[in-house]
C-alpha cells in the first residue's frame, strides 16, 4: 500500500474566526501546521505518493510543501537551513498531489475524488484535522492498518473506545472483539447512544480496497446532501468484510478546540527548546488552581 489520501478541504467552522483565511490544516502544533503531523505519519508507514483533496480556500496547505527558493536561500546563508528539514525530508521521500474538491459533499465524495489518481490500487485514508502519537514500541497507526491490509487483503480500519455521551459524535463500529480487533458487522453514522450498544468509534484512519470507491458512487446522498463514506464501508464490509483494530497511539482531534490545545500541550512537553519551560508553567498554574478552589 503506498498511496493515500488525505482528506483536507472542511471549511473548519469549529474554528471560526480564525479559519476565515486561514486553512484549519495550517493551524500550528507548536511549529508546525497540522497538516505535516499527518503527512509525515503516512510517510513513516511506507506511504510514497500522497493525494491532499483541497478546497477553494486551501491554497496555503497546497504551497506549503512546494520549494522556496528565495526563503532557502538567506536559512543557508545565516547555517539556518536545518529549520526547513522536516519540510524538506517530506518532499523527498514523497510525492504530494492536490486534488480539488469544490464542493464540499461530505468525507465520502472527498476520498471519491481521488479515484484517478489512486488508479486500480489499495491505498489509506488519514483524516487531515487528526494527529496520532505512537506509544513506545508499536507501529503508527496507519502502519498497522496498512500491515494489516498487506497480510490480509481485507480493509481495515482504527477504532477506539468512547463514552456515552460521545457515542453520537463518530462513526461507530459493532461486531464481534477479540485480541484487540474488531470483526465489524455493522457501521452506523453518529447514532445516539440508545442506538447502539456498541462504544467502538472509527478513528480517521482508513486501509481500504480499490473496490470502496464502487460503493462510494452508489450511495444516495444523506441529509444535508452529503455523501457519507461510513455508509460506503457497511456496503464494503457486507460485500467483502472488514477488520478493526483498537488505535494503539494517544490520538488528537485537532480540528476540535480542545484537542487543539491537548495536542499543543503534549507535543510541547516532547520539545526540546520548550519542555522544560512549559511543565514548569504548567505545575505552577495548577498550584494557583488549586489554591483558587480551595478558598
Amino acid at each position: 500500500m503506498k498511496k493515500c489520501i488525505i482528506p483536507a478541504a472542511g471549511l473548519g467552522t469549529r474554528f471560526l474566526p480564525a479559519t476565515k483565511t486561514v486553512p484549519k490544516e495550517m493551524l500550528t502544533i507548536v511549529d508546525a501546521p497540522i497538516i505535516l503531523y499527518v503527512i509525515e505519519e503516512a510517510i513513516e508507514a511506507g506511504i510514497e505518493e500522497i493525494i491532499l483533496i483541497t478546497g477553494p480556500n486551501k491554497r496555503a496547505v497546497e504551497v506549503f510543501f512546494d520549494p522556496a527558493p528565495e526563503l532557502e536561500a538567506i536559512l543557508e546563508k545565516g547555517n539556518k537551513l536545518h529549520l526547513l528539514n522536516r519540510v524538506q525530508q517530506v518532499r523527498e521521500r514523497a510525492r504530494i498531489i492536490s486534488v480539488r474538491q469544490d464542493v464540499a459533499l461530505g468525507l465520502g465524495h472527498a476520498v471519491l475524488c481521488g479515484q484517478e489518481a489512486i488508479g486500480k490500487e489499495p491505498f489509506a485514508v488519514l483524516l487531515g484535522d487528526e494527529i496520532t502519537q505512537t506509544y513506545k514500541g508499536n507501529p503508527n497507526t496507519t502502519q498497522q492498518l496498512c500491515d494489516a491490509y498487506r497480510e490480509t487483503g481485507i480493509s481495515s480500519v482504527s477504532i477506539m473506545k468512547v463514552s456515552d455521551s460521545d457515542v453520537s459524535k463518530y462513526g461507530i463500529a459493532e461486531g464481534v472483539f477479540a485480541n484487540g480487533k474488531l470483526q465489524i458487522s455493522k457501521l452506523m453514522e453518529k447514532p445516539t447512544a440508545a442506538e447502539t450498544s456498541s462504544r467502538w468509534a472509527l478513528t480517521g484512519r482508513y486501509a481500504f480496497s480499490n473496490e470502496i470507491f464502487d460503493h462510494i458512487k452508489n450511495i444516495k446522498p444523506a441529509t444535508g446532501k452529503e455523501i457519507q463514506l461510513t455508509e460506503a464501508m457497511a456496503a464494503l464490509c457486507a460485500e467483502k468484510s472488514m477488520i478493526a483494530y483498537e488505535l494503539k497511539s494517544q490520538r488528537y482531534d485537532a480540528g476540535d478546540k480542545l484537542g487543539f490545545l491537548m495536542a499543543n500541550i503534549e507535543i510541547g512537553l516532547q520539545n526540546p527548546e520548550i519542555s522544560s519551560g512549559l511543565r514548569n508553567y504548567l505545575k505552577q498554574r495548577m498550584r494557583e488552581l488549586q489554591q483558587e478552589e480551595s478558598q
